[in-house]
C-alpha cells in the first residue's frame, strides 16, 4: 500500500503532471524542465526527486548531462499503470497542449548559453 500511496501522492501536484506529460514526448535535463516550466533549478529537482522515489521517472547521467525520462514501470505495478493511462489524459489541457508545443523550442544547448 505504501508504494500505491507514493504514486497517487507524486501525482497530485500540477507541475508534476506537466513534467510526466513532456517526457511523453521527449528525455530531458533538469535545464530544459526548469525553462519549460518557468520554475527555479531547485524547484524542477525537488519535483523530479519526488517522481523518482515513486517510480514514474527515471534518470541516467550522460556526460555533463543527467537525462530524464519515464520509467518503464517495471518497480511499481501503480506506476506502470498511471503511466499508461496519461498517455490519453489531459491532452486537451491548454497548459499541457502549450508545454507541448513549445517543447521542440527548448534546447538545453541554448539554455546553457544564457
Amino acid at each position: 500500500m505504501e508504494q500505491f500511496v507514493k504514486v497517487m501522492k507524486a501525482l497530485s501536484d500540477t507541475g508534476r503532471i506537466k513534467i510526466i506529460k513532456m517526457l511523453q514526448h521527449k528525455s530531458m535535463c533538469v535545464c530544459e524542465i526548469q525553462k519549460a516550466l518557468d520554475i527555479p533549478q531547485p524547484s524542477a529537482s525537488r519535483q523530479l526527486k519526488i517522481l523518482e522515489e515513486a517510480g514514474l521517472v527515471t534518470s541516467q547521467k550522460n556526460g555533463l548531462w543527467v537525462n530524464y525520462m519515464l520509467a518503464d514501470g517495471m518497480d511499481s505495478p501503480y506506476a506502470a499503470i498511471l503511466i499508461g493511462g496519461m498517455k490519453h489524459w489531459f491532452q486537451d489541457d491548454p497548459d499541457v497542449v502549450a508545454l507541448v508545443r513549445m517543447l521542440p523550442e527548448i534546447r538545453r544547448e541554448d539554455i546553457c548559453k544564457e
